[in-house]
């Protein structure tokens, strides 16, 4: 990996003297993060060895044409703490060629790629989450005709700075009927169609285990005016998954069923959404850790970014769960009584994630013998969970309001009203705590003092009588566009049980913006608990000191 690394550098180098004089374009962004660690027994901080930590990348991308190429650098001395700490040292985990001729795309190196929704397939980044999936391999893709569309794949995923030994093949094809067959119709219909397999090597002594293990999906979206449909079902095949000890794995077949429809109009709108999942994690080789996780299941839950509504965060369990969500968004139209002079936008969500209920085990005659826990059973390859699981286990539920209103040209104001129940025992894998009961409330007032200068103020409140008890939330954050922000943030933990906890975890930060380039400074207390995006998770720990991150792109 080193060896390609420096190939890819040294003909980065070469692309850019010939780019100077053929119009080539480069383009790319840098990141650095740095934080120090001091020790603070109060919130369970820990200072680290090092005075600083720091994560930093720098991609540089070369286009001409058809063609491109590119590579990212990454410096981990020491990571930061809330990354794993296998992210260690410098490289170029990431480089990559890509060109078109005649409607084929070729990819050799590094790539991300997803099929469907990502439910057997999906290879992405997240700096935050500390998730990078990246392939290394081959992709092609293809246009045959007009309104379909091939793609093609093989290759390794990253996991940190190595590759993990399963080797991934996918393939994906996708026709738009309306164009492929050339007829107009005020319905469009779109099919598709995924494969994703992995090979491993069966080197275990004690268990038979596939080789090979398959996962297919297939898709269907359909749009008739103001009403919109998207399904996608899937399938992974024979895939024991475990701790590989004695007490056996699960071979069971995987199964995930997303289900989404929509109608639309000027001034409203409202989804309604369902899935089901079942034994549906795929990794590419048989290991626990998440980083060997290859494909994605999108949550049903809305995504808070409100500091208390995101205080519990919901997983998603891929080895078994129920949602439903729904959406609903309407504008009040100007000059109404509620709607005023600049009218009013009201959302309202709903979700509930359960587990999937008890199912039938059935003998060789197909004769039910016993019923058996929503947890799979060792060996177990006909566990059977009901379909509808509207009495599993409660794991998420979350109901909200939110209403925005331009009161005048200076005043802008958000609140929202909420009710949330988590499962902190199943969610966190926690003991004794079960479900955390909430009830938050949010105010959001920005004003604008005068010509780029404004003031925003945010006040929040979560009361609880479970997990770490009731909080409060005070930020004030003042903007001088297009340069300056400061803002300043005390999350208070009034409500805990323990005397001792009722802390303040207060926060300060400011920053300057040019052109391209962000800088920001900041200290303050941050507190122990779980960060989410799309229902991935990460475990973040408490920490005590001074942060800077400056981003940069060209």
């Amino acid at each position: 990996m080193k060896k390609i690394a420096i190939l890819f550098t040294a003909l980065s180098f070469s692309i850019l003297g010939f780019s100077q004089e053929n119009n080539g374009e480069f383009h790319g962004d840098f990141d650095l993060s740095m934080q120090s660690y001091q020790e603070d027994a109060l919130i369970g901080a820990e200072a680290a060895d090092e005075i600083i930590l720091n994560n930093a990348y720098l991609n540089i991308n070369y286009t001409k044409g058809n063609f491109s190429a590119g590579l990212r650098y990454e410096s981990y001395l020491n990571a930061l703490l809330d990354f794993d700490d296998d992210y260690k040292g410098n490289g170029i985990p990431f480089r990559y060629a890509t060109y078109i001729i005649d409607g084929l795309e070729v990819t050799a190196g590094n790539y991300y790629e997803q099929i469907g929704s990502g439910l057997i397939f999906r290879s992405y980044e997240n700096k935050g989450l500390g998730v990078d999936n990246a392939m290394d391999g081959i992709r092609l893709k293809y246009s045959p005709a007009k309104g379909v569309y091939l793609k093609s794949f093989i290759g390794k995923n990253r996991t940190y700075f190595t590759y993990a030994d399963g080797i991934i093949r996918g393939a994906d094809a996708e026709i738009d009927l309306n164009t492929a067959l050339n007829f107009e119709s005020k319905t469009k219909i779109i099919i598709g169609q995924g494969f994703v397999s992995r090979f491993q090597a069966d080197n275990n002594p004690k268990f038979n285990l596939p080789q090979n293990v398959a996962a297919y999906a297939s898709r269907l979206n359909v749009i008739n005016g103001r009403w919109s449909y998207s399904g996608e079902y899937a399938i992974k095949l024979n895939d024991p998954i475990g701790s590989l000890t004695a007490e056996g794995n699960n071979y069971a077949n995987g199964y995930a069923l997303m289900s989404s429809l929509s109608y639309s109009k000027r001034g409203f709108g409202i989804i309604a959404e369902m899935h089901r999942v079942d034994h549906m994690e795929f990794r590419s080789e048989r290991a626990q850790e998440k980083q060997y996780i290859i494909n994605y299941i999108p949550t049903l839950t809305k995504q808070h970014t409100y500091s208390l509504l995101a205080l519990y965060p919901c997983a998603t369990q891929s080895e078994g769960e129920f949602g439903t969500q729904i959406d609903v968004f309407y504008k009040i139209k100007k000059g109404s009584l509620l709607g005023g002079k600049y009218g009013t936008k009201i959302s309202f969500n709903f979700s509930s994630i359960r587990s999937l209920q008890k199912g039938i085990k059935y003998d060789v005659n197909g004769n039910e013998v016993t019923e058996i826990s929503s947890s799979f059973k060792n060996d177990y390859n006909d566990f059977t969970p009901k379909f509808f699981s509207k009495n599993g286990e409660l794991f998420f539920n979350d109901i909200n309001l939110e209403v925005y209103k331009k009161i005048n040209k200076k005043v802008k104001a958000t609140g929202v009203l909420a009710k949330q129940s988590y499962n902190k025992d199943v969610l966190e894998g926690k003991t004794n705590y079960g479900i955390v009961n909430s009830t938050i409330a949010i105010a959001d007032i920005s004003y604008k003092v005068k010509k780029g200068h404004t003031v925003r103020v945010e006040l929040q409140e979560l009361l609880a009588d479970g997990g770490d008890g009731s909080w409060s939330m005070g930020l004030i954050e003042y903007t001088v566009s297009p340069h300056w922000f400061f803002a300043v943030q005390d999350m208070y933990n009034w409500g805990n049980h323990d005397i001792e906890k009722q802390l303040h975890y207060v926060n300060i930060n400011c920053g300057f913006l040019s052109g391209s380039n962000r800088f920001a400074i900041g200290y303050g207390k941050k507190r122990a608990g779980i960060f989410c995006v799309g229902g991935v998770c990460k475990e973040v720990p408490s920490s005590n000191g001074f942060s800077l991150t400056i981003s940069s792109s060209f």
